[in-house]
């Protein structure tokens, strides 16, 4: 007997936690990616800090329109780590979903109520991306220590930034139809997206034009609060509507996707 078979019949309130199970399981036993988060991380900060150097740039504050001078190494730390979670978070998520789509099907088919399964699978991201997140501020502090506040600030940039790219993995989780492409996709448009942000490697990363890139909200929230001694919460939450509208158009497709086609009658 299949697994969703066996959980036909699965009482209400025991949907949730076996759901939830399911979904954190699927997304956290990757371990291509738990390798890249372990190595890949600090060796990339490592990588980044060794080209930039000493180096003072000027970076534009735009909610207070000031213009920070700070040191290229600190600012190239904290673009390295939301790069590195942009592959990690949508490799993760994104190879999850698309490996456990037709599993999800089929517990749609055994009773599940596709709530129970969508609020799984989110509970389920924001674990595994407060983990990535967690474990790349905390690897953070072996290059540089911008004391606690600082330091909070960026792992709230993370956490953000982490969700946002999750909720892109689960969007083309659920609407490509080859892995290349997904993986094509969230590499590119990591890569660009935080690339842009750094105006070390970037001339135009001042131009006004970067706030309408998923990662410019977390950027300015991280470097406010570790460099410009500003918390600038609207950038936070800015970060936070991109990852919610990811999350909700991939939701959507979602749920056609496992609807149960079991006759009513």
């Amino acid at each position: 007997m299949s697994a969703p078979d066996a959980l036909k019949g699965t009482p209400l309130f025991g949907q949730f936690p076996t759901a939830l199970k399911f979904s954190v399981r699927e997304q956290s036993r990757n371990r291509l990616a738990a390798l890249l988060l372990v190595l890949f991380v600090p060796l990339w900060y490592l990588l980044m800090t060794s080209i930039a150097g000493d180096k003072g740039l000027d970076f534009k504050l735009y909610a207070t329109g000031e213009m920070l001078s700070v040191n290229g190494k600190h600012i190239t730390l904290i673009t390295a780590g939301l790069n590195s979670l942009t592959m990690i978070a949508g490799f993760v998520v994104f190879d999850a979903v698309r490996k456990a789509l037709a599993f999800d099907r089929r517990l749609a088919f055994a009773g599940f109520r596709q709530s129970t399964l969508i609020g799984a699978k989110m509970l389920a991201i924001g674990i595994v991306a407060g983990t990535i997140a967690l474990y790349t501020a905390l690897a953070l502090l072996v290059y540089w220590r911008p004391g606690f506040t600082g330091w909070a600030t960026i792992l709230a940039g993370f956490v953000t930034m982490t969700l946002t790219y999750g909720s892109l993995g689960l969007l083309l989780g659920v609407l490509v139809k080859n892995d290349l492409e997904g993986f094509f996709l969230i590499i590119m448009g990591g890569l660009t997206d935080t690339f842009l942000q750094n105006p070390l490697g970037n001339p135009a990363a001042n131009k006004p034009v970067l706030q309408y890139f998923p990662s410019f909200g977390p950027m300015q929230f991280s470097v406010g609060g570790s460099l410009g001694d500003t918390v600038l919460w609207r950038y936070l939450g800015l970060g936070l509507i991109w990852a919610a509208s990811f999350a909700v158009v991939g939701l959507i497709v979602f749920h056609f996707r496992t609807r149960s086609r079991r006759p009513t009658g």
